[in-house]
């Protein structure tokens, strides 16, 4: 509150007046209005002292809040006065939304105005504003103390329940996983145990055949040797019989050679189950999206397809917006074939290839040293000894490679193909990420460093990691 100085009244005091009234300031008589801008703070008043009159100024002190002009409350709460006709305002015009005195409304600024009486209108401001948002508050406050007692104790309750209820499904299905997992693990371990124990075996037995073989043949060897160097004409001639049963023994004995048998056969390690479980890991779990972004790379890119700005997507193009590619010697010209870098030569590599609606592609890996130029089966993809991919065409989903293929039963049409590669294990293997599911698998002992490869003859396809 700003306290200022007004102007009262000028009145006469006396002397005695003000000796015998020392409370002179709080006469009821004594009236106080809101000072106007530019009125004296100071007011002259008539003292008269010992018959002499003199004139004083007095101060007279009001409290006035700041900027609230002349409809302001006075500092003793009493009715407001206006500022122009210093008349009580007992009247609220509507027109204004202000309070005014009756010479406003009859003869002044508000003449004409919709007016309403103080009381009347005080009345309404407390019954259709202040009431009604004291119920609407309270009932909003009711609402909020049964959305506390009730929703949010209830929320709490079920949100522990379905809490531990998922603690328990996702430990119930580990526990299953895991108990899988290690009867997987220890019939893969005795499989593998098992066949080393019988390649040794043939090993074994392989080894015990040449040595007896070896003792026998050196034997013979030895006994033609003397026969050669010690017997004479006649004894020769005479022994013709027994000398040729040593060389037909001898030569009965066979070559030696290397078998399959005497091999361990990497099949016993093969796992429907840890296949996909691994390729599920790698290629939808955290670690999904470390490894090295693959890119296709516009110098092999063919001129039957476009390549996106980011370099990730292969369209196939119409034949009337074509247009002569450059010449380079790394470019499919011919077939709509692309390959990508970086190339993959240790560790284990995935990417996922986005395949959309495309009704003809294929998606796989490849030698640099593919054929590029010509329409021979030396740089179409799956149809030569360089290049491994899975083949999509009229409905059909096959594995390709040198010219073979294998059928592969797919349940749905393919949105998305995962790839990984494996070089420890020299393992090729393609995946359904929306199924989860292991397509085929290869392995094979390469002997280059590989490239990712796709053909497109329908649409696009797109690297999505």
């Amino acid at each position: 509150m700003d306290y200022r100085l007004c102007e009262l009244a000028t009145v006469s005091l006396h002397v005695n007046d003000l000796e015998t009234d020392p409370g002179l300031d709080d006469h009821p008589k004594h009236e106080y209005r809101i000072r106007s801008e530019g009125e004296e703070l100071f007011s002259n008043t008539n003292v008269t002292v010992n018959g002499e009159s003199s004139t004083k100024p007095v101060r007279k002190y009001v409290e006035t809040p700041v900027g609230s002009g002349a409809d302001s409350l006075s500092a003793s709460g009493e009715a407001k006065l206006c500022s122009e006709h210093e008349c009580e305002l007992q009247l609220y015009c509507n027109t204004e939304g202000r309070l005014k005195c009756s010479q406003c409304v009859l003869d002044g600024a508000c003449q004409g105005h919709t007016v309403t009486e103080l009381v009347t209108r005080a009345t309404v401001v407390r019954q259709n504003q202040l009431v009604d948002a004291c119920e609407k508050m309270q009932l909003q406050a009711l609402r909020i103390e049964r959305f506390i007692d009730r929703t949010l104790t209830s929320r709490e309750k079920a949100v522990q329940i379905d809490a531990n209820s998922a603690r328990e499904r996702v430990l119930a299905q580990v526990k299953v996983v895991r108990e899988a997992l290690e009867e997987e693990e220890q019939r893969l371990l005795e499989a593998i145990q098992r066949e080393e124990e019988r390649v040794e075996q043939c090993l074994l037995t392989q080894r015990a055949h040449w040595t007896h073989t070896l003792e026998k043949l050196s034997h013979t060897r030895t006994s033609l040797v003397h026969s050669l160097t010690h017997s004479t004409d006649a004894m020769l001639v005479s022994s013709n019989e027994e000398i040729n049963d040593r060389i037909e023994d001898a030569e009965g004995v066979g070559e030696p050679r290397d078998t399959e048998q005497l091999s361990l056969n990497r099949g016993c390690s093969d796992s429907k189950l840890m296949e996909g479980l691994w390729a599920s890991t790698l290629l939808l779990g955290p670690s999904a999206h470390s490894s090295t972004m693959l890119h296709f790379e516009n110098q092999t890119v063919s001129p039957l397809l476009s390549l996106s700005n980011d370099q990730h997507t292969l369209t196939f193009l119409p034949k009337r917006q074509r247009q002569l590619a450059p010449y380079n010697p790394a470019r499919f010209d011919s077939w709509p074939n692309a390959l990508c870098s970086p190339p993959m030569s240790s560790g284990t590599q995935r990417w996922v290839l986005d395949v959309g609606t495309s009704a003809a592609f294929k998606v796989g890996v490849c030698y640099a040293s593919i054929e590029r130029k010509g329409t021979s089966n030396g740089a179409r993809l799956g149809y030569n000894s360089k290049s491994w991919v899975l083949s999509h065409y009229d409905e059909d989903f096959s594995f390709c490679h040198d010219g073979c293929s294998v059928g592969i039963a797919v349940a749905k049409k393919l949105k998305r193909v995962g790839l990984l590669l494996d070089w420890p294990s020299q393992t090729l293997l393609f995946y359904d990420p929306e199924s989860v599911s292991v397509l085929h698998v290869v392995r094979h002992a390469f002997s280059e460093p590989l490239l990712a490869a796709c053909a497109v003859a329908d649409q696009s396809i797109s690297i999505v990691h």
